[in-house]
């Protein structure tokens, strides 16, 4: 016997269904980009939690203004940048005093190709004597070197050569200048500013290193210190000379956090001025820069913490404890 086939109802529909049907016991939920339409339906249709998903955004968006003034007011606790001190400044445009190598100089008075204000003005008076004319005292000809004048020309010559002289000493001051460098060669006279001012051939000399603890030693290396001074005592008496440092000290962890801040403002520069917020290699390449200074502050803090280095440090760069505390992103700031 064939099966019985209920018969369809006439209300029944075939066509497939566009839109599938939402309960509406669901709550009502605010996504990030809501049309005007929807906004004005779902404030109609959920006046109540329409209201009160509003409260929470302008509370939520009131507390943002007060942490991000906070931060304004305790001096730009930027994890990326830090505080504005005379030193960066002194790196970026010369505006302001430098501390360290470059104290009390600003940009025109540093010369670039790593010349020193000395040197030019010797090279200056030595280019002066030997262009200067000379006069004409030999009887029998013999050749001199420069130019040879006679007296009823001689004001003439001289006022030329100083006049030359001056025009030459003046181009040698511009192409010398660093506000005429390059941002190559800017670069290059910064690191070695920051060699010179960070690096511990010269900081060894005028701050003080951290004192040693003077705690008693703890139970768990008691065992290692006595067998370390046994292996100390069994060591054949030898005069050892002190060490040296062979050059400029560069890979010290202040000096590598010099140059990370260095390069992390100037890239960070860049990318606010020029479309950063489309050029994706160098915003990952400033999220580099930032955590991998970030381990060294870490480093350095947990050795140099209280002491001068340190101090000096951080005062210099103006860096703050939002640059190596906690988690940071450069996402968003461009």
């Amino acid at each position: 016997m064939a099966p019985r086939i209920p018969a369809l109802s006439a209300n029944l529909c075939l066509r497939p269904v566009t839109k599938p049907t939402v309960p509406n016991f669901l709550p009502i939920t605010q996504t990030a980009n809501l049309s005007q339409r929807e906004k004005k339906r779902k404030a109609k249709q959920h006046p109540y939690a329409w209201a009160q998903a509003q409260q929470r955004k302008n509370a939520n968006l009131k507390r943002q203004e007060e942490l991000r003034q906070e931060r304004r007011v305790e001096g730009d606790n930027d994890p990326v940048r830090g505080r504005t001190t005379a030193f960066l400044d002194s790196l970026e445009n010369g505006e302001s005093a430098a501390a360290g190598a470059g104290k009390g100089r600003s940009m025109a008075e540093r010369r670039n190709f790593r010349l020193a204000d000395a040197e030019l003005k010797d090279v200056m008076q030595h280019a002066y004597v030997l262009n200067k004319p000379i006069h004409h005292s030999v009887a029998d000809g013999t050749a001199m070197k420069g130019t040879v004048f006679h007296s009823e020309n001689a004001e003439e010559l001289f006022a030329e050569h100083e006049r030359k002289h001056n025009r030459a000493s003046e181009a040698l001051k511009r192409i010398t200048a660093m506000e005429n460098a390059n941002q190559k060669h800017r670069y290059y006279h910064n690191v070695h500013r920051i060699v010179e001012e960070f690096g511990r051939h010269k900081t060894d000399k005028s701050l003080k290193k951290l004192p040693k603890n003077a705690e008693p030693p703890q139970e768990a290396n008691m065992k290692a210190r006595v067998l370390s001074s046994i292996w100390d005592a069994m060591r054949p008496l030898s005069i050892q000379p002190p060490l040296v440092r062979a050059g400029p000290d560069t890979g010290s962890s202040e000096v590598q956090i010099g140059l990370l801040t260095a390069r992390i403002r100037r890239l960070d520069t860049v990318l606010k001025s020029n479309r950063g917020y489309k050029d994706i290699q160098n915003k990952r390449a400033l999220e580099m820069l930032v955590h991998k200074r970030q381990k060294l502050l870490k480093y350095m803090e947990r050795k140099e913490r209280g002491s001068e280095r340190w101090t000096n440090m951080l005062d210099k760069l103006g860096l703050t404890p939002a640059s190596w505390k906690g988690q940071i992103t450069t996402y968003g700031r461009i």
